[in-house]
């Protein structure tokens, strides 16, 4: 049977590459809180668009996908499911919002994350939502041909009940170890309920519902303001690969964790300097939304276009950008470049 253990996160002789990484999400992480503090409507404005975000991405990556408009409409349930896909959507959003406002009494325990399982299947119908799987599932991967490949057998429905309660517990008890970087624990802990895969369906979706669950129980809620899912499903071939290297040897206790947990980090980091930078442009504690779009264009040194300063804004709207590009091109300050959508601003 494969064993947990963790006690090798607490014998200081981790990559170096691993370190640095840890301590740079920290010191980016401090940063956010002291802005989130001070600019709280702003964050609150983020969390809104990253919710919508986060649960588009994160269905894309199962293949799981509507328009834009049908999923900000069922994110906001100004609008119930149309098909299935729809309802799988839905299904998501109640989950996740049970992460958001719950994070505090819900934790890595079997209950817990039955719980969670069956509230994002429970708008589909499925029956066996909230239960782990009564058949030995597989990990399949295809080829350039189309072929389908067995990549990982996963640990057998029989015994998944008493893998997922060893799992818990060697979660716990590390989590505990004041010697354990919990940033590292996080990730380890997400690959093996991966590799166990304890569910008939759903079992990607659930790793990243409790990915932000962990990470925000332990103080780490960039995922909140910035999609940390989006940041998987823009370099999914890279996570997956990861997930391979990871998981070979697993069954026999051989495994190593440190490609997937680079890969984690590395999505996190991502994650918290995106939000740095739409807050790093502005020097000063007051910051409207019209000083952000003008100190997005006056520290860029190359001519930006609105649709890259709406993607480093993402709270401010295009009319909005449009208008305070427009007032600086008046005053001097920028010059435009081109014409039409083609148009780029730099300064003068």
């Amino acid at each position: 049977m494969r064993k947990f253990d963790y006690s090798f996160l607490s014998h200081g002789l981790l990559p170096a590459n691993l370190v640095n990484l840890t301590s740079n999400i920290v010191s980016l992480k401090t940063m956010a809180g002291v802005r989130k503090a001070e600019h709280i409507n702003i964050f609150t404005e983020l969390e809104a668009i990253a919710k919508v975000q986060s649960i588009k991405s994160s269905n894309a990556i199962e293949g799981i996908v509507t328009s834009d408009e049908r999923i900000a409409a069922i994110v906001n349930q100004d609008s119930a499911p149309l098909n299935h896909n729809e309802a799988e959507i839905a299904g998501y959003r109640d989950a996740l919002n049970e992460v958001h406002m719950n994070f505090g009494t819900l934790d890595f325990r079997q209950r817990d994350i039955l719980h969670l399982h069956e509230v994002m299947l429970s708008v589909t119908g499925y029956e066996f939502g909230g239960q782990y799987k009564t058949n030995d599932n597989v990990i399949l991967e295809v080829d350039e041909a189309g072929n389908r490949h067995v990549r990982f057998l996963p640990i057998s429905a029989l015994e998944t009940p008493e893998t997922m309660e060893q799992l818990e517990l060697a979660y716990l008890e590390a989590r505990d170890d004041m010697n354990v970087n919990q940033l590292l624990l996080i990730p380890c802990v997400i690959l093996d309920f991966l590799c166990i895969h304890p569910f008939r369906d759903g079992n990607g979706r659930m790793s990243r519902l409790l990915s932000l669950l962990l990470l925000y129980k332990n103080g780490y809620d960039a995922g909140r303001y910035v999609f940390f899912e989006e940041q998987i499903n823009k370099y999914k071939a890279y996570y997956y690969e990861t997930l391979r290297q990871s998981s070979v040897g697993w069954e026999t206790n051989e495994n190593s964790y440190f490609p997937f947990v680079e890969n984690f980090l590395s999505m996190l980091y991502l994650c918290y300097k995106e939000l740095d930078k739409r807050f790093g442009v502005v020097h000063g504690k007051k910051i409207t939304k019209t000083a952000r779009i003008e100190a997005t264009v006056l520290n860029s040194l190359i001519p930006i276009s609105k649709a890259e300063i709406c993607e480093i804004l993402p709270d401010v709207s295009p009319t909005t950008v449009e208008a305070v590009l427009g007032a600086m091109v008046k005053r001097g300050e920028i010059r435009r470049v081109g014409m039409s959508r083609s148009a780029r601003y730099i300064k003068v």
